[in-house]
This record gives structure tokens, C-alpha cells and sequence, in this order.
């Protein structure tokens, strides 16, 4: 049965409105092993799982008429080829390397002639290889990528074959095949589970998300509140003028952290009685002032917000291609002298975004400006921009150890675009019992993000070392 043409979703719209050479609007992901990765068995991998996904093969087409939606329709030239590389990490073949290749393509934009998507399997990372995930937002959202890459993986090295994974994808009596939706579903909650049985809860369950998604709905039914965020949206002031913000050009840049223990952060939570949440916002908060300080801006009185992408899926909703998240604006106290007292602002203002519909309110704004013409939404975009700084990004991993055409996955790490062409993107993401933080800069304001990620070590340290 032929597949057929549909249209975008008006989120999903707006993503791909917002696409500027300056600001590509790309999902990215790395992954790294200690071995590298067989080619033709992770390429088996794509064709049996990812490319049974609709999406992974069709390409958006814009149409001439005015305010007429874009649409998917199937690639009548697909081939995996041209989605799928094979290339190797130039020497020194260290972090560093890697970080150089990562930053050229998250700067590259995609070939939107075709499916706009990629994955590049790299050799010769230190003795092992990578994996780098590139997809436009147009087609999901970070959440969304977790499930993505869930569908490629295995919970063991020698599970082969998708019959042994219980993902076969035989067709239909009506000749199509099964949901990919379903699928990915299936895919995450199963992971989920098994990692909770498992006694290995880790991120899943200590990266709290930053709101709950019926909670938000709920008080978005209260018109008076929904009005009153929505103004809030509107009438914020502009953020400070600091090195972290100014006009965009085409290169970025890309770091991350080393793995941080799972187990150390929760230590610190009881400690302190803060949320995992609210001590990793505190530590990168810190950070940044102390950045600020290395760059020579003086951070006193200074706050600073952040953008945060608010999953809005419910659990049964997981694996589901699209957006489904909103954003809030959090202030971050980078003016306070003392973590401690860091710390006290980022607990209080999170619990007020708690209580706040803002997520759903910018969402159902997000879906306005994708049926808007381009001039509205550039207006839209503009006014993002004046009122942040940075997107802050938190994505709960897998909280097990997980295989990926027989390789374990090490580490892992990804990034979002930074919406309203701000020019910094600051990303958490946990995996099997550690927790990562990623940098991504516009080069010609920041080129050191590798500095940012030594800053946030700093404030780690030294939150460490206020509980001994």
C-alpha cells in the first residue's frame, strides 16, 4: 500500500519555520563505544527497525501557495546511503576530535531534498568508535530522539536478531506495517521497566522533570492563570547584555562533560533536601557566573534566563514522533554570591514554575506561529531571544547499561537547538548511572565552551566539598 502524504503538525511547522543558517534547528546526538561499531551489522540495524518508521523515509515539502501547510511526503529517490556514513576521526582521535567533528556538523545544516536525518558512524575514537545522531526538529524533539535511539539498542551484546527483542515487523494482513509509534513506545517502556526491575532506577527516576505534564494542563484550563502566563510571555523584560548573548554566525561549537555518578549527585541531594533537578541547575548556574568572571563581565546583580523545553507526553505517549513539549522561562541567580544562596533562588523558582501553565501556553503559542506567515513568526522568534539567554534542556536517559550492534553504549550526550537564535544551548542528559552536561555555543560569541564545562566542574567540586 502506498504511504501517504501528511501534513505537518502547526508545532512541527514552527520548527522548521524557524531554520536559519545562523540557528539550524537540529537535534543532535553522540554515543560512544569502546569498540568500534560494525558496520554492516549496525547498518542492518537501520534497515530493519528505524527505516519500518514512515518518517525516517519521507521528506517535507514546502508548497508555492501561500499559508498552505507543509506536508511529508515519501522520498521517491530514498536510498540509505545518503543517510547513513562511514567515516573516521582524524588524529589526535581524542575527546577533542571528536568534539572538532561534532561541532562541523552540528554547523552543517541537512539536505531537506531529502529525509532530514543522519547518522555518521565514526572510527578510531581513542581504540573504539561514535555514533553521531542528526535530525531536524521538524520530526522530533529531544525526548522523542531518546526513543529513537532505544530502537536501536539491545539490553544485551548477542541479542541479534529483532525476533530475539521481541521487535519483529512482520506485515499486516492489510500489508502495512506495524505502528511505528507503537513500536518505539513499546521500545522505552519496556527499557524503563527493565531497568527498574533491575534495581537500577537511576536518571528515569532522579531527574525529576521540571513539571508535571497533567498538572500543567490542568491550570491551563484556568483561563484567568493561562491570560496571565501568556502576558508573562509577552511583557518580560529584556535579558542583560553579557558575552553570552549577540548576533549569531554560521559556525558552533560543541563540548561535554565527563560522566558525573549518579551517586554522588544523590548524596548531595540529601544533604542539601534540593532536587536533582534544582542541584544540577545550581551547579551549571554557578558555572556561568564563574565563566562570566573568566571573561571579564562582572555577573553582581545579574540574572539570567533560560529557556526550558517541559516534556508535555504522557507515559503512554513515550516513543511518539513530533513535539510535544513547552517552554518556561527560569532565571537563573548567576548575581548571587554563594551557592548556597544560588541554590536557595533555584529551588524557589522552580517550585513556582511548578505551579505555572507557561509550558502549555507556549506550546499552544508554538502551534499558533506555525500556521503564521514568516514575518509573524520572525517577530515571535525575535521577542524569545530578547528575554533569554541560554535553552536548558534535561532528558532522562536509559538507567541501564545499553548494547548497540553488540557494542555497549559508554556514554552519551545530545543537544536541541536554541530557539529565538540564542546562541548558547546547555543540555542534561543521565545514562545508566551517571548524569552528563553538555555545552553548545555559537563560536564567534563563545568559543571556549570547553571553559564553560570547567566552570561547571568547579561549582561541582565545590558543592562536594561542602558536604565533608
Amino acid at each position: 500500500m502506498a504511504e501517504s502524504i501528511t501534513p505537518l503538525s502547526n508545532v512541527d511547522a514552527a520548527w522548521l519555520k524557524m531554520e536559519d543558517p545562523t540557528n539550524l534547528m537540529m537535534v543532535t546526538g553522540v554515543l560512544t563505544f569502546n569498540e568500534p561499531l560494525d558496520m554492516e551489522r549496525f547498518r542492518a540495524l537501520i534497515e530493519t527497525r528505524l527505516l519500518t518508521f514512515d518518517r525516517f523515509r519521507q521528506r517535507v515539502v514546502i508548497p508555492s501557495v501561500p499559508l498552505a501547510p507543509p506536508y511529508w511526503e515519501p522520498d521517491p529517490t530514498f536510498h540509505v546511503d545518503a543517510h547513513l556514513h562511514h567515516i573516521a576521526l582524524p588524529h589526535p582521535r581524542d575527546k577533542s576530535a571528536l568534539q572538532y567533528l561534532v561541532s562541523d556538523l552540528m554547523s552543517t545544516p541537512l539536505d531537506f531534498s531529502k529525509s532530514p536525518w543522519q547518522m555518521h558512524v565514526v572510527d578510531g575514537y581513542y581504540d573504539g568508535g561514535a555514533l553521531i545522531v542528526r535530525l531536524h526538529h521538524c520530526m522530533a524533539d529531544g525526548m522523542a530522539l531518546v526513543g529513537v535511539l532505544l530502537a536501536l539498542t539491545e539490553l544485551t551484546p548477542d541479542a541479534a536478531s529483532p525476533e530475539s527483542l521481541g521487535l519483529t515487523y512482520a506485515p499486516q494482513p492489510n500489508g502495512q506495517q506495524p505502528s511505528s509509534l507503537d513500536a518505539l513506545g513499546r521500545r522505552f517502556r519496556n527499557m524503563t521497566r527493565a531497568g527498574v526491575s533491575a534495581g537500577r532506577r537511576a536518571a528515569i527516576q532522579s531527574l525529576e522533570t521540571f513539571l508535571n505534564p497533567d498538572n500543567a494542563r490542568r491550570l491551563a484550563e484556568q483561563g484567568s492563570d493561562y491570560l496571565h502566563s501568556a502576558s508573562k510571555l509577552v511583557l518580560r523584560s529584556a535579558d542583560p547584555k553579557t558575552v553570552l548573548k549577540g548576533s549569531l554566525g554560521v559556525a558552533k561549537l560543541a563540548a561535554w562533560s565527563r560522566p558525573l555518578p549518579l551517586a554522588e549527585v544523590k548524596a548531595m541531594r540529601k544533604a542539601t533536601e534540593a532536587t536533582i533537578n534544582d542541584l544540577m541547575t545550581t551547579i551549571m548556574t554557578g558555572g556561568l557566573r564563574r565563566y562570566l568572571e573568566m571573561r571579564g563581565d562582572d555577573p553582581t546583580d545579574v540574572t539570567i534566563r533560560a529557556a526550558v523545553p517541559v516534556n508535555l507526553r504522557k507515559p503512554e505517549e513515550m516513543g511518539e514522533m513530533g513535539n510535544k513539549f513547552g517552554l518556561v522561562f527560569l532565571d537563573l541567580p548567576v548575581g548571587a554570591p554563594t551557592l548556597k544562596e544560588r541554590l536557595r533562588l533555584v529551588q524557589r523558582r522552580m517550585d513556582a514554575l511548578k505551579d505555572s501553565p507557561e509550558a502549555v501556553v507556549a506550546l499552544d503559542i508554538l502551534g499558533g506561529i506555525g500556521f503564521s506567515p514568516q514575518v509573524v513568526e520572525d517577530i515571535v522568534v525575535r521577542i524569545i531571544g530578547m528575554k533569554a539567554t541560554t535553552v536548558l534542556t534535561n532528558v532522562p536517559g536509559p538507567p541501564i547499561p545499553l548494547y548497540m550492534a553488540g557494542q555497549k553504549i559508554e556514554d552519551l550526550m545530545f543537544w536541541v537547538p536554541q530557539s529565538g537564535r540564542l546562541g548558547m544551548g546547555l543540555s542534561i542528559m543521565s545514562y545508566a548511572g551517571n548524569i552528563y552536561v553538555g555545552v553548545a555555543t555559537d563560536a564567534g560569541l563563545i568559543p571556549d565552551p570547553d571553559n564553560i564545562v570547567n566552570c561547571f566542574y568547579m561549582e561541582y567540586d565545590e558543592l562536594l566539598s561542602m558536604m565533608k
